[in-house]
């Protein structure tokens, strides 16, 4: 197929430009302006559109094997081309865990069948992702996943995560943390801050997060491991990642659209409220803006963690954890960081795009003659209403329902094949 996306604002790094692109044979063969149409199977007028390199994930949760009654690699990749996303990392909560050759293999091969584009999948760092005692066979991993993460589980040993780090760093392997001391959660399910106390529920400490956090950071300094701190929610974490990097410990960080738009005083008495870690206060929102716009946080990630509706019906206090984020993450982000000039768009692409890339060692980012087409096309000016009922995820639990938004992605192209058109 030759698809040509004529008068797009195209994405140079540095800014933008208005140019023609014509794709071949999945890869792009020509940039130009006005280049011909004959021959041409597809024709995108995208005229007042932005052409970027397609968004990465690298954190989303797409249920298979084990929990696809909650979403599938087919139904997720779906929803993320529908955000998109060109090129999404799941993580290792699964059944089996991917923990093996074998069960790795057994997610790849669901990936090979039904992925409408590009997944990159994690291994876990322990045995069952349990979050302690015997580590995977890092070696036997290391062509097969993107990186090692506990996700869901934070490491609890310090002998258990040394010992990793050590391994990955002798691989050049990327060690992916879910921070969490599970000795300071209490049964704590929100917060604990002022709603928390308001409204009777049980509190999770900033400290559980941010204590692990300053632990891995003086064993990634040790080690020298490429280490990635996950869903950053709290004030303390970015004041301990700034100082980390500061004194050149290989660290990155990601944090959510949730974070960085809620606090807990805009929870409701809703499980689309709920996730690990939680929506903090204000002060840690604020903080987390500010690391982003310093160049603290790395990547906007969204989490993406479906579930059923049953299980998302159960209030703050019973419901599982997790919101969906892939369709809606560009909006939000776009709306509450761009339009109202905390960041500029090409900062956004940066965090959303290139520097998920970079931290990963992706193929991709560039838009240019001979790179693979992996590419998005942003309609900056569309308005829209979150509505998890026009969700292609089977999830539909989501903060943002019913927010109005501005900025939406009105085509993905992977490899060069249209994966998602809404022109």
């Amino acid at each position: 197929m030759t698809i040509l996306v004529k008068d797009a604002s195209v994405y140079t790094g540095a800014g933008f430009d208005k140019l023609d692109i014509l794709i071949k044979n999945s890869f792009i063969d020509t940039i130009g302006t006005s280049i011909p149409s004959d021959g041409v199977d597809v024709v995108f007028n995208a005229q007042d559109k932005y052409l970027i390199p397609g968004f990465v994930d690298v954190h989303v949760h797409l249920r298979e094997p084990g929990f696809c009654y909650k979403e599938t690699i087919a139904s997720g990749t779906a929803a993320c081309a529908a955000g998109g996303y060109t090129a999404v990392c799941p993580m290792p909560n699964l059944n089996p865990a991917p923990d093996s050759v074998e069960n790795i293999k057994k997610e790849q091969d669901i990936i090979d069948r039904d992925a409408v584009i590009n997944v990159y999948p994690f291994a876990s760092i322990t045995k069952g992702r349990r979050g302690g005692g015997e580590t995977v066979d890092f070696e036997s991993l290391k062509d097969l996943a993107v990186g090692f993460s506990d996700d869901g589980t934070g490491v609890q040993e310090d002998a258990v995560m040394e010992r990793a780090m050590t391994e990955c760093a002798r691989l050049d392997k990327v060690i992916s943390a879910h921070c969490e001391v599970n000795e300071l959660l209490r049964g704590g399910y929100i917060h604990d801050g002022e709603y928390c106390r308001q409204h009777g529920h049980k509190g999770i400490c900033s400290a559980s997060e941010y204590l692990q956090i300053e632990r891995d950071c003086r064993l990634a300094e040790k080690t020298g491991v490429q280490y990635h701190v996950c869903h950053i929610s709290a004030k303390e974490s970015v004041d301990i990642i700034r100082k980390a990097k500061a004194r050149g410990v290989r660290v990155t960080c990601e944090t959510g659209p949730h974070y960085l738009t809620m606090c807990d005083m805009d929870l409701q008495e809703d499980g689309r409220f709920k996730m690990n870690p939680p929506i903090r206060s204000n002060e840690d929102k604020l903080a987390l803006i500010e690391g982003i716009v310093d160049g603290t946080i790395d990547v906007i990630a969204t989490d993406h963690a479906p579930h059923s509706a049953e299980e998302k019906a159960k209030g703050l206090a019973g419901s599982a954890m997790g919101v969906v984020g892939v369709e809606t993450a560009f909006g939000v982000m776009y709306t509450k960081l761009v339009k109202t000039g905390v960041i500029s768009l090409t900062k956004l692409i940066e965090l959303m795009s290139i520097n998920p890339r970079r931290i990963f060692n992706l193929p991709g980012g560039e838009i240019k003659v001979g790179a693979v087409a992996d590419l998005a096309l942003l309609d900056l000016k569309k308005e829209w209403v979150v509505n998890p009922d026009e969700f292609l995820s089977m999830g539909r639990a989501t903060p943002f329902e019913g927010w109005r938004l501005w900025g939406k992605n009105v085509l993905t192209i992977c490899k060069g094949e249209i994966v998602y058109e809404a022109l």
